[in-house]
C-alpha cells in the first residue's frame, strides 16, 4: 500500500512545487511507482512535469466534484513509474464548491483508497494556503513534508499550519505525522541561511531532514523545460540534493 505525503506550506515560494516534483521523479527513478497529486489550482507540478494544464480535459476538480476515479485522469509523464493526476484552473472552483458537499474534507481521502494498492508512494502539492484542498490533502495523507525558505520570515505562519495540523489530527486523521522540515534556497555562504537552519532546528528537534535544498538557478529553470531536475542538469548540486532527499524519506517511511 503507497505510503501518502502531502507536501505544504501557506506560505507561498518556499520550493514547495519544486519539491513535489523532484522528489516524485527521483522515487520513480530509484524503483518506485509513485502519483503525483496536483491539488495547486496554479497547476506548477502539472505544468513542471511537461503537461499543458490548459489541455487537460479532466483534472482533480474532476475528483473532487464529480467523484470521476483518480483512474480516469491520471496522465504517464517522461518519468517512468511516475503518474500524475493533473490540476487545471477550474480547480480553484472547487474551493467554494466543496463547501456544500457532505463530507467533504474526506473526498481525496475516499479518491486515494481506491488506487493506494497500486503505487509505492502518492505525493501530493497543495496549494499555498490552508482552505478546503489542502484540508483535503492533510486528511488524505500518512505524513505531511513542509519545505521552509532559508529567509527572513522563515517560521512566520509556520505556527498556524501547525495548528490546523494538531485539529486535522484530532478530528479527521489521527495518523497524520509529521515526516520531516525540509530546508530550502540554502546559501551557504550567508549568516542567514545559517541562522535560520539553527532556529528552525530549535523549533523542530530532530525533524529537519539531513538533506539541504541549496539554492541553485537550474532547480528554477528545469519547470519552464518541463523537466524534473535529473533530466535538465542531472549532475548539479540541485538534483544531487533531490537524490539524496528522496533516500532520506523512503527510508523514513519504511515500516
Amino acid at each position: 500500500m503507497a505510503q501518502v505525503i502531502v507536501i505544504t506550506n501557506q506560505k507561498g515560494g518556499v520550493g514547495k512545487t519544486t519539491t513535489t516534483v523532484n522528489l516524485s521523479g527521483y522515487l520513480a527513478r530509484e524503483g518506485m511507482k509513485v502519483l503525483l497529486i496536483d491539488l495547486d489550482p496554479q497547476g506548477n507540478s502539472t505544468s513542471g512535469l511537461g503537461i499543458d494544464k490548459n489541455l487537460v480535459e479532466k483534472s482533480m476538480y474532476d475528483v473532487l466534484i464529480r467523484e470521476v476515479p483518480i483512474q480516469e485522469i491520471r496522465l504517464e509523464t517522461s518519468t517512468d513509474r511516475l503518474h500524475l493526476a493533473p490540476a487545471s484552473m477550474v480547480l480553484a472552483a472547487a474551493e467554494v464548491e466543496l463547501v456544500s458537499h457532505l463530507a467533504r474534507e474526506h473526498r481525496l481521502k475516499q479518491s486515494i483508497e481506491k488506487i493506494k494498492h497500486e503505487y509505492d508512494y502518492i505525493i501530493i502539492d497543495c496549494p499555498p494556503s490552508l482552505g478546503i484542498l489542502t484540508v483535503n490533502g492533510l486528511v488524505g495523507s500518512d505524513y505531511i513534508l513542509i519545505p521552509v525558505q532559508t529567509e527572513f520570515y522563515a517560521l512566520e505562519g509556520l505556527s498556524q499550519l501547525l495548528h490546523t495540523v494538531q485539529r486535522i489530527r484530532v478530528s479527521l486523521n489521527p495518523k497524520l505525522s509529521l515526516l520531516g522540515v525540509l530546508l530550502t534556497m540554502y546559501n551557504k555562504n550567508t549568516l542567514l541561511s545559517r541562522q535560520v537552519e539553527e532556529e528552525v532546528k530549535k523549533h523542530f528537534p530532530n525533524k529537519v531532514f539531513e538533506t539541504i535544498i541549496p539554492r541553485n538557478i537550474r532547480l528554477a529553470e528545469a519547470p519552464s523545460y518541463g523537466k524534473v531536475i535529473y533530466q535538465y542538469d542531472r549532475f548539479g548540486k540541485g538534483a544531487n540534493a533531490y537524490k539524496s532527499l528522496a533516500k532520506e524519506v523512503h527510508k523514513k517511511c519504511k515500516p
